[in-house]
């Protein structure tokens, strides 16, 4: 299995097959655990049951996989050059890691635009001939959006920290996004490929009312049901496989869109005069 990690715009997305790094084998006493530092302007240093793990960690940098026995871990995030782990920035935080599980470790911002830090699951059964995965996590400071194929949403208010996890037939499907609530496209219709055996993980992060909105794209192929299918980690969120590509494609773009989504949500509150 390949692991492929990305972080950049969203032109950037189409190329994430271009880096690749080895798969950790999983085992039935270890787990995977990748990193992904997705709070803005802010290089930090991460600690594991305090001993330093990774030095001057920057934004939008993923680190992993670190093999690591299943258990229970203590994470605390500080400021670059910290003596030691006593005063973090974010956590310490517990991350319970069980045997044959892959997670990734987001450090980024909440809706509300304080740090704070989430763990998810990696989904690695293996997909059905013909098929791909798509996961899409929000961990923007950004509104919650629905995500459109045909003018209906197909996932409604896709919102910080959540994720969806979706099979869906490989080929190319035309999406767009709205403010969760609305029907009115405020990015797309636009067109995604969708690749057979390939779990394509999507992170928005960043803030929007900043203006600094940027994406992280971590693939994870060889999951085709034959030959040499790995049947592993946990399944996400179920949905039907025919629009839902959607939700690819709206985060992509969010990032361009920030202003537009903030601005519109806005609108939105304000009393009429």
């Amino acid at each position: 299995m390949r692991y492929t990690i990305l972080a950049g715009t969203a032109a950037g997305i189409l190329a994430a097959g271009a880096l690749a790094l080895p798969a950790s084998a999983l085992s039935d006493s270890t787990a995977d655990l990748y990193v992904l530092h997705a709070v803005p302007d802010t290089p930090v240093d991460v600690w594991v049951n305090g001993e330093l793990t990774l030095d001057d960690f920057k934004p939008g940098d993923m680190a992993g996989p670190l093999d690591l026995p299943a258990g229970t871990y203590s994470v605390a995030i500080t400021a670059p050059d910290a003596a030691d782990a006593s005063a973090p920035v974010i956590g310490p935080i517990d991350l319970p890691l069980s045997a044959g599980t892959s997670y990734t470790a987001v450090a980024h911002l909440g809706e509300d635009g304080k740090p704070t830090a989430s763990l998810f699951t990696n989904d690695l059964r293996t997909t059905a001939p013909g098929q791909g995965r798509l996961t899409v996590r929000h961990t923007a400071a950004a509104p919650a959006v629905d995500i459109l194929a045909g003018g209906a949403p197909v996932i409604s208010g896709l919102a910080n920290p959540d994720e969806a996890v979706l099979d869906l037939p490989a080929g190319v499907v035309s999406a767009s996004v709205a403010v969760a609530g609305t029907t009115d496209p405020v990015i797309g219709p636009a067109d995604v490929d969708v690749a057979e055996g390939v779990n394509t993980i999507v992170y928005a992060w960043g803030s929007a009312e900043a203006g600094n909105l940027d994406l992280a794209v971590q693939t994870i192929s060889g999951l085709h049901s034959a030959p040499g299918g790995v049947n592993s980690g946990q399944a996400g969120l179920a949905a039907d496989p025919e629009p839902p590509v959607a939700a690819w494609i709206a985060l992509a773009t969010l990032a361009a869109a920030a202003a537009g989504l903030v601005t519109a949500a806005r609108l939105r509150r304000q009393p009429t005069r």
